[in-house]
C-alpha cells in the first residue's frame, strides 16, 4: 500500500500523541481529546462520522462499573474480605503474600484495580507492622496481583471492555465475560507464583516513614488554646509567632475567631484576643503536658488535649492538588493537618515545603486528629495509608453484601441469559444500586473516573481515523513485511503474535494502557487480513499485553499508589518487573494460539 497524505498526516498525528503522551505535556484526557479534535480539523475523519465514536458502549459500560465499584467501597464490600484476610495471614512472608496476592486478584477480577489498591493498601501496611514485615515486600505484589487478576475477566479492568466494544464495530462477536480467563488464570498462577517465590529475595527490606514507627511513637499531642486578652502576643504577626514554629516541633493546624475557622492564609493573620489556635507538637518536645509547659509566659490557656497521629497520603492520578504548592491549595486549612515532609522518588523533601509543588505518586508525612482520618479516607485527592478506627468492617447482612449480590447478578446475567449485553447489565446493576440508596448520585458522579471515559472517546477517534485513510492497513503490511525477513512462511503468524505481544507490553510500560490497546487494535485487524488468518490471537494477546505493564513505576497507576509508602526506587520495579514481563511475553505467546487457534 503507497502512502498517501491522510495516512502521512496520521501518522505525524500518532507520532506527536505518543510523544505527548510519554513527556506528560498536559492530562492525558485533554491529549486525548485535542487528538480526536484535530482528526477533524485535518479532514481525516468526516464532522459526521466523528459522531459514531460516541456510540461506542465501552465508555458507558465502564462509567457503569465505576459506580458499581463505588458503592462497593463506600458500603464497605471490600473491607469484608479484607477483614478474613487479616484473619488468615498468620504465617510466615510467604504464607502472608500467597493470601494477600490471590485474595487482591481475586478481588481485581470484578473491580476497579486502583479501588481495590486504595482499600487493601492500610490493610497491607498494617499487617507489615504487627508482623514485623518491611512494607516494601508486600505492596510491589499488591500492584501486580491487582494488574494480574484483572486479566481473569471482561470486567476486571476497562482495557477489555475497550477491545471487547472496538470487535464489535469491525462485525466479531464481543468478548464473553470469562473468556479471557483461559489467558488470565494461567498467567495469574504463574505470575503470583513468581512474586511469591522470588519476591522476598528481589524487593528490598524498606519501609515508609510510618512504617518504622510504632503506634506510641507516631502519636503526638494536640492542644486547642486561647489566646487571653493580656497575652503579648496580640498584635504579633501569626507567622513571626512562637505558635507557628515548625522548626522547634510547634505546627499551626486550625485557627478559630469568633466561632468560626479562620480559612484565611497564614502570612496574612495577626493575632487578636481570644483567638484558638489548634497546634500539634512532634518531635523531642510531643511529651508535654500542657501547651502553658510548651509556651510559657505567653498568656495563653489549654482548653483541650487531643490525640493526634502522624499517617501517610499517597497522592492521586486524578487529584486536584497536583502541580500546585502546599501554600497555594491551603492543604492546613483545608484538611486540618500538617505536612512534615514530602516523599518522592526514594528521597525526602523537608525543607521548603510551602513551596513544594506536588506530583501525583508524592506520599505526605502528615500530622493530624486522629478523628481526622475518616475526613481524609473520604478525599478523592489521595489515598490514606492508615484505615480510620471509626469505621468497621460491615457485617454479612448489610448493604455491603447486597452490593456484591448485584455484582453478581450482573457477572450472571451477561454469562448465563442469551442477549443481555454488559452494557445494558452494568447499567442496571448501577441503577439498582442508585434506587436502594447504597449510594447518592453525588457520590456516583464523583466515582466515575472522568479522566478516563473523555480519553477514551479522543483515542476512539484516532482509531477512526486510523481505519478510513488506511493507516492501519498500511502499519499492518509494513509489520508483516519486516516479520517475513525473521520468520518462516508456516511460522509467520505466530511470530508476528509474539511480536505484537512485546510491542504491546513495551508501549504501556510509557502509555496509558487504553491508549495503547485503542491504537493497536484497527492494526492487528489490518493484520490478520493480510496474513489471513483469525484475528482472535491478536486481540486477546492486545488485552492481556496492554494490562501488563511491571517494570516501571510510571507503567500503571498502582505502582505509583504504592511507591511512596513502600519507600521504593525506580531500580526496585526494574528488578522484580523485568522478567515479570519477559514472563508474561512468554506465557502468552505459547498459550493464546493453543486456545485461540490462527
Amino acid at each position: 500500500m503507497e502512502l498517501s497524505t491522510p495516512i502521512i498526516l496520521t501518522l505525524l498525528l500518532i507520532v506527536v500523541t505518543l510523544y505527548a503522551f510519554i513527556k506528560e505535556i498536559a492530562p492525558a484526557d485533554l491529549i486525548a481529546l485535542t487528538v480526536l479534535c484535530a482528526t477533524v480539523l485535518l479532514r481525516l475523519v468526516d464532522s459526521k462520522s466523528i459522531l459514531d465514536v460516541f456510540k461506542n458502549e465501552a465508555p458507558l459500560t465502564i462509567g457503569a462499573l465505576f459506580i458499581i465499584g463505588t458503592a462497593l467501597e463506600k458500603s464497605g464490600g471490600v473491607r469484608q474480605i479484607a477483614g478474613l484476610m487479616e484473619k488468615m495471614a498468620s504465617g510466615g512472608l510467604r504464607s502472608t503474600l500467597l493470601i494477600f496476592c490471590v485474595s487482591s486478584a481475586f478481588l481485581s477480577a470484578f473491580m476497579n484495580n486502583t479501588a481495590i489498591v486504595a482499600i487493601m493498601l492500610p490493610v497491607a501496611l498494617g499487617l507489615a507492622r504487627t508482623k514485623d514485615i518491611p512494607a516494601s515486600k508486600l505492596l510491589i505484589p499488591l500492584s501486580y496481583a491487582s494488574i494480574l487478576g484483572g486479566c481473569c475477566t471482561l470486567i476486571g479492568t476497562s482495557t477489555n471492555i475497550v477491545v471487547s466494544g472496538a470487535m464489535e464495530k469491525y462485525g466479531l462477536a464481543p468478548l464473553k465475560m470469562f473468556e479471557l480467563a483461559w489467558i488470565g488464570i494461567p498467567m495469574s498462577v504463574l505470575g503470583l507464583a513468581y512474586v511469591i517465590a522470588f519476591g522476598p529475595k528481589l524487593l528490598p527490606s524498606r519501609s515508609s516513614v510510618i512504617g518504622v514507627l510504632n503506634d506510641k511513637q507516631r502519636s503526638s499531642a494536640l492542644f486547642h488554646i486561647l489566646v487571653e486578652r493580656d497575652s503579648p502576643l496580640i498584635g504579633q504577626r501569626l507567622l513571626e509567632s512562637p505558635i507557628f514554629d515548625p522548626k522547634s516541633g510547634i505546627h499551626l493546624m486550625e485557627i478559630r475567631r469568633n466561632g468560626e475557622r479562620v480559612m484565611t492564609q497564614v502570612n496574612q493573620l495577626i493575632i487578636e484576643p481570644n483567638d484558638r489556635f489548634l497546634i500539634g507538637i512532634h518531635g523531642r518536645k510531643k511529651n508535654v503536658a500542657t501547651a502553658e509547659e510548651l509556651l510559657p509566659n505567653l498568656g495563653i490557656q489549654t482548653l483541650s488535649k487531643i490525640e493526634g497521629v502522624v499517617t501517610e497520603l499517597v497522592i492521586s492520578e486524578e487529584s486536584d492538588l497536583l502541580n500546585q504548592t502546599l501554600a497555594a491549595t491551603d492543604f492546613r486549612q483545608r484538611y486540618n493537618s500538617v505536612v512534615l515532609a514530602v516523599h518522592r522518588n526514594g528521597k525526602n523533601i523537608t525543607q521548603s515545603l510551602a513551596s513544594t509543588e506536588l506530583d501525583y505518586g508524592d506520599t505526605l508525612l502528615v500530622l493530624t486528629p486522629r478523628n481526622n482520618l475518616r475526613t481524609l479516607q473520604d478525599s478523592d485527592n489521595f489515598v490514606l495509608t492508615d484505615r480510620a478506627d471509626s469505621i468497621p468492617a460491615p457485617g454479612w447482612l448489610s448493604q455491603a453484601t447486597l452490593t456484591w449480590a448485584i455484582l453478581l447478578g450482573v457477572v450472571l446475567s451477561v454469562t448465563l441469559i442469551p442477549g443481555v449485553t454488559m452494557h445494558v447489565a452494568s447499567l442496571v446493576g448501577a441503577v439498582v444500586i442508585l434506587w436502594l440508596r447504597i449510594i447518592t448520585m453525588r457520590e456516583a458522579y464523583a466515582g466515575v473516573d472522568w479522566a478516563i471515559i473523555f480519553m477514551l472517546y479522543g483515542m476512539l477517534g484516532l482509531g477512526m481515523a486510523m481505519d478510513l485513510t488506511g493507516t492501519a492497513k498500511y502499519l499492518a503490511e509494513l509489520f508483516v513485511n519486516i516479520s517475513r525477513q525473521f520468520s518462516s512462511p508456516e511460522m509467520l503468524p505466530y511470530f508476528a503474535l509474539t511480536a505484537v505481544i512485546l510491542l504491546t507490553i513495551t508501549l504501556t510500560e510509557v502509555l496509558s494502557n487504553n491508549a495503547t490497546a485503542l491504537m493497536m487494535v484497527p492494526i492487528v485487524i489490518n493484520l490478520a487480513k493480510t496474513l489471513e488468518v483469525s484475528p482472535m490471537p491478536y486481540i486477546i494477546g492486545i488485552c492481556v499485553a496492554a494490562s501488563c505493564a511491571f517494570m516501571l513505576p510510571m507503567g500503571y497507576q498502582t505502582h505509583m499508589m504504592v511507591y511512596g509508602p513502600g519507600g521504593y526506587r525506580f531500580s526496585d520495579f526494574i528488578r522484580i518487573g523485568l522478567p515479570m514481563n519477559l514472563l508474561t511475553w512468554i506465557v502468552t505467546s505459547i498459550v493464546i494460539p493453543l486456545v485461540w487457534s490462527f
